[in-house]
Parts: C-alpha cells; sequence; structure tokens
C-alpha cells in the first residue's frame, strides 16, 4: 500500500521505449500483487492450474515480462526479505482487508453481480510463500537477475539506482520516494486499457516516471520532510494522524526544523517512535549489492515448470520464451552488468 503522497507529485507519462536499454530494479513483491489482481478470471477469481494452485502472478511474470524485454527493457527483479516489527499491523490490517473481500467477492458471484465479484476479487488477493517461491523459480529459469533485500524490496532497489547498478525502480508504491529512489517508474508491466467498475468507460494506463529531486524541487522541501509528509498521513510503519491529508502534511512540514516541531504545530500527540520510523526510510537496512549477479536463460526447464507442471499453453511459452532469449547471453550478460 504505501503511503497516499500520490496527489502531490507531479509525473511525467513516457512508454516503453523511452525505457529501452535500461536495467530497471523490480520490486518483485509489488508487481506480483499487480499481476494477481489485474490478470483473473470473469468472476475474479485467479487463474489457476489443474490441480487449483494459482498462477496469475506466473503468467504475468512470462507473457508482460517478455514484453519488458521485447521493448528492450531489462528488469532485475528485488524480493522482499523479512519485514521491519513496525510493520505487523500493516500486515495484518491488509490481512483482514483480503478477507473480508474474499467473502464479498463469493457473495458477489452467488447473487450472479459479476461486476462486483471482479472488483472485490482484486482486493483478495493474497501472495503466500509458496506463490513467492515459484515466482522466484520462474525467473531463475527464465534468466532474470534476482537480488535478495534485507528487508524492504524497495529500499534495496532505490540502492541499486543509486549505486548506478540500474536506471531506476519499478513498483506502484510512492515509498520508493521516501525511501530515496532518485528514479521511480509506475506502471511499467501494467500498461494498456482498464475498464472501470460499474461503467462503460475504460481509462488508458501509461507507465509514469518520478524523479526524487524534481518532486523535493517542485515542493520545497528535504526529503526529510518528504518522510515526514508520509508520517503524518501513515505508512506501513505507522498509522496516520487522523483530519490530515497530504495538502495539509505539506504545509505542516514546510520550513519546520524536527518532526517534533511538525507535531506541536499540529497541536496534536502521536504514540509511536517518529525518531525509529524515520531513521527506516532514510537509513534502510539493506544488503551490500556491488554488481548484478551474471544469469542465463534453462529454456528446458522453464518449458517444463510452465507447461507440464502449470498447464500453461506450450506455444504460448515458447513465443514468450523466444522474446526474452532474443538476445545473445554474452551480450546479455555484458548489458546487465551496466547501468542503462
Amino acid at each position: 500500500m504505501g503511503t497516499a503522497i500520490g496527489d502531490l507529485i507531479t509525473t511525467e507519462t513516457i512508454d516503453l521505449p523511452h525505457l529501452a536499454g535500461k536495467v530497471i530494479g523490480v520490486d518483485t513483491h509489488n508487481i506480483l500483487y499487480q499481476f494477481l489482481s489485474s490478470i483473473r478470471g470473469p468472476e475474479g477469481k485467479p487463474l489457476m492450474n489443474a490441480n487449483g494452485q494459482v498462477t496469475s502472478h506466473l503468467a504475468g511474470l512470462l507473457y508482460r515480462t517478455s514484453n519488458l524485454v521485447e521493448a528492450g527493457i531489462k528488469p532485475v527483479f528485488v524480493f522482499d526479505g523479512k519485514p521491519h516489527p513496525l510493520k505487523k499491523a500493516t500486515l495484518e490490517k491488509r490481512h483482514a482487508i483480503r478477507t473480508a473481500a474474499k467473502v464479498e467477492m463469493e457473495k458477489a458471484i452467488e447473487a450472479g453481480d459479476l461486476e462486483r465479484a471482479r472488483m472485490m476479487g482484486a482486493r483478495a488477493v493474497s501472495l503466500n510463500r509458496e506463490m513467492i517461491e515459484e515466482a522466484h523459480t520462474a525467473l531463475e529459469y527464465l534468466g532474470f537477475p534476482i537480488i535478495q533485500a534485507k528487508q524492504e524490496g524497495e529500499s534495496q532497489a532505490a540502492q541499486l539506482v543509486e549505486k548506478k547498478l540500474a536506471y531506476a525502480a519499478c513498483t506502484q508504491d510512492y515509498d520508493s520516494l521516501l525511501f530515496g529512489t532518485p528514479i521511480v517508474i509506475r506502471n511499467m508491466a501494467i500498461t494498456g486499457k482498464r475498464k472501470l467498475p460499474y461503467r462503460n468507460a475504460y481509462v488508458n494506463i501509461e507507465p509514469e516516471k518520478m524523479v526524487l529531486d524534481n518532486v523535493l524541487n517542485e515542493l520545497h522541501i528535504s526529503r526529510k520532510q518528504l518522510v515526514w509528509i508520509g508520517m503524518l498521513i501513515g505508512t506501513d510503519f505507522n498509522e496516520k494522524i487522523p483530519m490530515v491529508g497530504p495538502k495539509k502534511a505539506l504545509k505542516a512540514v514546510q520550513d519546520k526544523k524536527s518532526f517534533e516541531e511538525v507535531i506541536r504545530g499540529l497541536k496534536t500527540e502521536i504514540e509511536y517512535n517518529w525518531k525509529e520510523v524515520e531513521d527506516l526510510f532514510l537509513h534502510p537496512a539493506v544488503n551490500d549489492i556491488q554488481e548484478i549477479p551474471p544469469t542465463h536463460m534453462d529454456r528446458e526447464k522453464a518449458l517444463s515448470f510452465f507447461c507440464e507442471k502449470h498447464g500453461f499453453d506450450r506455444v504460448r511459452v515458447s513465443n514468450a520464451l523466444n522474446k526474452i532469449g532474443k538476445m545473445p547471453e554474452d551480450e546479455k550478460q555484458s548489458t546487465l552488468s551496466k547501468w542503462g
């Protein structure tokens, strides 16, 4: 979910060719949720194989990622590590929301309201350990580099960009800016037309680019003050302050020297350790990655994994593998280790 600072952020609409030749650090858990939410059947339920295992996330990794590679993009997939203890309450809340949404989806299916069923189904998505492990295996067979984060995938992806091992981080969450990611790309893997619920209308989803320095300059704040804004309106590590939205938060932090001063100005109190939350964003726990690991596709294992184990169409899988493997391996290795 991240923090809801989107109303304050100016983004630049781009197209995929804008990212051709670039290494992009992908917030893997975030993009898997996107696939689980958007790749679903008419009743809102995720795609499944013959054994009842969910495969929506695997379909996204194969087909949508192959389109990114065909566009010249070089994705590096960053997996979350162990969540910080402060994130426990957020994870529990998300679980409750998804459980309730699943119940509503089933009720809508019984009532024949497929529109609501699909909408609730998108909210009911859940990513478990088995699905994460399956995604890791799929990416390994497909030959994509994998980076393991110490904690948050977003902060680890930020480090890749800061070290110029990647051009940008791909995620939907604005938290990436709080973690100091110089360039963030949204909607990279979910472009195209999306139907609006209960309306005969569609919106066109296009990739968006956010540059941290531009955001800070436009808002006339420092990155620390941006973190304070996130803390005021709620992050994955703390509850929001009631009646404070993004615009009020922006006004509250401007010209302030400390978060304590911000709180005094709002005439409110907080019950959490704000210094710990601030430090989580300004000095996140990351693994010190020095280079992108070399990789190669194992075509036979990939075919067996997708077709034999999960029942994917062999022709479609082969076509996707052809897109991914079109670059000679020696060229792929030399370019993936460089900043795009």
